[in-house]
């Protein structure tokens, strides 16, 4: 493995660490603070602060599923970081880096959470559309995700995508 791509995976790494410590800082915050208190209000009836556990997905879905979430939580993490050594050490795909370890990161938060308390610490909430309660971890997926779906659609080509064939003998 050339210099170049170790020191870009660990910057990856790094990257991955910092998001998670600052997920799990804000989770930390939202234990401290708002557990067991009313919902504090940042915009008025817009954005507010309340604290929820919880033991599902979105909307309630799934709920006490912990080894299906942490599996594929695990998985996600698993995938993408098979992805980042695949991928060339090229400019063109630091951004591509960035979203995945955002993925990886968001994945990675909640999967912290379910294995160390067995639900997911959500506190964020938007009342004006009654949005499911979420955290920092789902910002970081959310974000990221549409990121990547819109450089998949319409920036990257097929063939700057060719690292990711399984056939053998390609090269970067």
């Amino acid at each position: 493995m050339k210099k170049g791509k170790i020191r870009l995976l660990v910057l990856d790494l790094l990257f991955l660490l910092l998001l998670i410590a600052g997920d799990q800082f804000t989770k930390h915050l939202a234990v401290r603070y708002l557990k067991d208190q009313p919902a504090i209000p940042i915009l008025p009836e817009i954005l507010e602060l309340k604290y929820l556990e919880n033991r599902g997905a979105a909307f309630g879905m799934l709920q006490n599923q912990k080894l299906f979430f942490v599996f594929v939580a695990a998985l996600i993490v698993a995938v993408i970081v098979c992805v980042l050594f695949l991928m060339p050490d090229q400019k063109k795909y630091r951004v591509l880096h960035c979203l995945l370890v955002m993925i990886a990161s968001g994945a990675a938060g909640n999967m912290i959470d379910r294995l160390r308390l067995d639900y997911v610490v959500d506190f964020i909430s938007f009342v004006l559309i009654h949005f499911p309660i979420f955290n920092v971890a789902d910002i970081y997926v959310t974000v990221a995700t549409f990121l990547l779906a819109v450089l998949l659609l319409f920036y990257y080509k097929e063939e700057d995508l060719s690292f990711l064939s399984l056939r053998y003998g390609h090269k970067e």
